[in-house]
């Protein structure tokens, strides 16, 4: 293990203004309080803490963040309390050791709502301090490096919770070294034999092109001398998962793989990362298509530098990485290299060390800051997981505003993508798209570059299905809540309406005012969500009425017995103005309110679906409402309404527009023998009464005779029936029904 001395002389070194009494204090504290206590390899438990905070310095990072490494588990594991660590290290150190105390025990494989929750608990203290990140990604980093020492099933697990969400975080925030090998960590146990497939072809290529890498790299520095250029080369094979993932994606064996050598040209400045890409492009052929500049557009985690594959020495093709030495310093530690970070005084960082960067819009932090809002808006945790991994894994592509206010997306993005990273407003009043000043559909895929124009109108909501359309969780989830409120709305509605059926049919006034005011009889805190269980069948309306008049239950009550036949069978403590139970005698069908809602007029703010069968005007109609659907209306007859709660039917009526003629749903089935001609001529019954045939198939086929089920959009039912008489009228057609089946 590393003495005490050794680590406050590795953390001064790079930082002599560190202080080594707190470096000593947390050193010397951590080691008593994990006193005897051992890990799964048999090492004392102390390790750990102490290999975690020699990773933080390989990052450069101030003492408070490597003393917390060495405390990061003692409340989790120990006696000590977060009280204790407050007295001894101060609160800055206390916050950082209980915000990953919180988080510690991530299970972020599995989508139960606990686990999910997890997540959510460890982006908030990320968002409050990003020093929380660093530690927790640093004690990953040491857990994957000895995780042979754990059980099958906890290899298993803690490799995909690596592979899902700490090393894409890693990237995300621009700790490009860290992730590389979080993935192979992950790689390795994941998938043993793919492992050792790579590690071994590498190794054979490795025997093979012997001295290639040197060779390269010494042809590059030569042509830069003779430019004048003073740079510094390097050369590397790239990792076993990079080359895997690439094989997988592009469905090639490694053998097809050229470019599986990377090398890094650091540059003094960056006018001289341009010359080397002047010098790499005409003393070597580039590749088409494989240029990249995020020097000019850097990535949403500030990587900068320029991409391009050449065909070298021994027509090898090589990728080339040309950036500064800030810039490499950037792409290797992410954030824990960040300029901006280093020059924060402590206290602003423990303030909350992302205001500044968000304030000028520095990548990390934006992603960061969005994901934490998104989380916070949402209602669904294991919604917001899925979401949040999908952005994790997406590559980008970078578009603009058309006043040139660049947009950074995962690639795949559509324009609806772009509108929901403008604003959450622009994204639901989004209804068109011109790209490059050419309308395209809303779900075309944008290309780097790109310059989008997004089209909008007031009172629009995306419709739900519009969630497919998208890939970024920050578009999925405002599109997933816009829905969520759409449908509470249209509760909202429904219930007014069956409350003042109800209110009608009890001859009483209805005012939202009147219904305020008994608000405090109900268990619910608005008036919208009494309404809502109203609609949801959750609270009878006539206890609404009742709240307000109950005087009107008791004469309704009185006057029902006196004049409805069905007296015995009607039970107005079950009814809610429209709701109805049917319980009547056999033979003398439901009971039915004079007070109905129109169809036509919940048509605007409710779905409506119509059952298999259909209803047309003039049908004797019932809907039946379903939670995030809609009202389901049935034809009185149709078989499928038995099926439902007699207290769950909604006695509806038909409020047709004379001066619009609208279709409706009807099927029929219609039996004739098998002749040549027999469908043409019933399709011409249905055509010369102005039907619409919708559908049609062969139910039954016989020798002699076929059953077809016809489905017709009519006007209403005159309509159906003139249709109905004409087919019984033709010889060809035996047998003609309306069914609901």
């Amino acid at each position: 293990m590393m003495r005490q001395y050794e680590l406050v002389e590795r953390v001064q070194k790079y930082d002599p203004k560190a202080s080594e009494a707190l470096l000593n204090r947390a050193y010397v504290y951590a080691m008593k309080a994990h006193g005897n206590q051992k890990r799964a390899s048999g090492d004392p438990y102390f390790s750990h803490p102490l290999e975690v905070a020699a990773i933080l310095t390989d990052l450069k990072l101030d003492d408070a963040t490597v003393a917390t490494a060495l405390l990061h588990d003692v409340i989790e594991d120990t006696d000590a309390t977060r009280q204790e660590i407050d007295q001894l290290f101060g609160p800055e150190i206390g916050a950082l050791v209980d915000g990953l105390t919180k988080i510690k025990r991530l299970d972020l494989v599995s989508k139960q709502t606990e686990q999910a929750e997890n997540f959510r608990k460890l982006l908030i203290a990320i968002s409050t301090d990003i020093r929380v990140l660093l530690v927790k990604l640093a004690d990953r980093l040491h857990n994957m490096r000895t995780l042979e020492h754990m059980k099958p099933g906890s290899r298993q697990r803690i490799s995909e919770e690596t592979l899902d969400i700490y090393a894409p975080l890693a990237g995300r925030m621009g700790m490009q070294a860290m992730r590389d090998e979080l993935e192979d960590h992950a790689f390795r146990w994941l998938h043993p034999d793919a492992y050792k497939a790579v590690t071994d072809k590498l190794t054979e290529l490795r025997s093979k092109n012997e001295g290639l890498v040197d060779e390269i790299a010494t042809a590059l520095k030569a042509k830069l001398a003779e430019d004048g250029i003073d740079a510094h080369v390097s050369g590397r094979e790239k990792r076993p998962y990079s080359i895997w993932g690439k094989m997988n994606n592009k469905q090639i064996s490694l053998e097809q793989l050229s470019d599986i050598y990377a090398f890094r040209v650091i540059s003094k400045d960056i006018a001289g990362c341009y010359r080397v890409l002047g010098v790499a492009h005409t003393t070597w052929r580039a590749v088409p298509g494989r240029f990249k500049d995020y020097i000019s557009t850097p990535k949403q985690n500030n990587y900068q530098s320029i991409h391009t594959t050449v065909v070298g020495p021994r027509h090898q093709r090589v990728e080339l990485q040309i950036r500064t030495q800030l810039m490499h310093q950037v792409a290797e530690y992410g954030v824990a290299a960040h300029a901006l970070y280093k020059d924060m005084s402590k206290g602003a960082i423990a303030a909350g060390s992302m205001t500044s960067l968000d304030d000028k819009e520095h990548g990390p932090y934006v992603w960061l800051r969005r994901m934490v809002e998104t989380l916070l808006e949402g209602s669904n945790p294991e919604e917001f997981l899925e979401h949040t991994k999908l952005e994790l894994f997406q590559d980008q592509v970078f578009c603009f505003t058309p006043k040139g206010r660049l947009i950074a997306l995962p690639r795949g993005a559509t324009p609806l993508d772009f509108a929901y990273a403008v604003h959450t407003d622009v994204g639901n009043a989004a209804v068109g798209a011109y790209v490059n000043g050419r309308h395209v559909p809303i779900d075309t895929r944008l290309r780097n570059g790109d310059e989008v124009e997004i089209r909008t109108s007031k009172g629009h909501v995306p419709p739900a299905a519009w969630e497919s359309l998208c890939v970024t969780g920050r578009a999925q989830s405002a599109i997933r809540r816009s829905a969520r409120e759409a449908v509470r709305r249209q509760y909202v509605e429904l219930g007014r309406r069956l409350a003042k059926a109800a209110f009608d049919a009890a001859h009483v006034i209805y005012t939202d005012d009147a219904v305020k005011r008994v608000l405090s009889k109900f268990a619910y805190k608005s008036m919208d969500e009494l309404l809502a269980a109203v609609a949801r069948g959750d609270l009878p309306a006539a206890d609404v009425l009742k709240a307000i008049a109950p005087e009107s239950i008791q004469a309704a009550a009185t006057q029902s017995v006196l004049e409805n036949p069905l007296r015995g069978w009607l039970d107005l403590t079950k009814v809610s103005g429209l709701r109805v139970r049917a319980s009547a005698p056999s033979g003398t069908g439901p009971a039915q309110l004079s007070s109905a809602i129109a169809l036509k007029g919940l048509k605007d703010d409710v779905p409506v679906i119509f059952e298999e069968g259909g209803a047309v005007p003039g049908d004797r109609i019932v809907g039946v409402l379903e939670p995030g659907a809609g009202i389901r209306i049935f034809q009185i007859s149709s078989p499928r309404l038995q099926a439902y709660e007699h207290q769950r039917w909604i006695d509806m009526s038909w409020d047709i527009d004379p001066g619009k003629q609208e279709r409706f749903p009807a099927r029929l089935s219609v039996t004739a023998p098998n002749r040549p001609g027999s469908l043409a001529a019933i399709a011409d019954v249905i055509g010369e009464e102005e039907g619409n045939i919708d559908n049609l198939k062969m139910i039954r086929r016989a020798s002699d005779f076929t059953e077809l089920r016809i489905e017709v959009e009519v006007y209403d039912v005159a309509h159906l029936n003139r249709i109905v008489a004409g087919l019984r009228q033709k010889d060809i057609v035996s047998a003609v029904e309306r069914v609901f089946e």
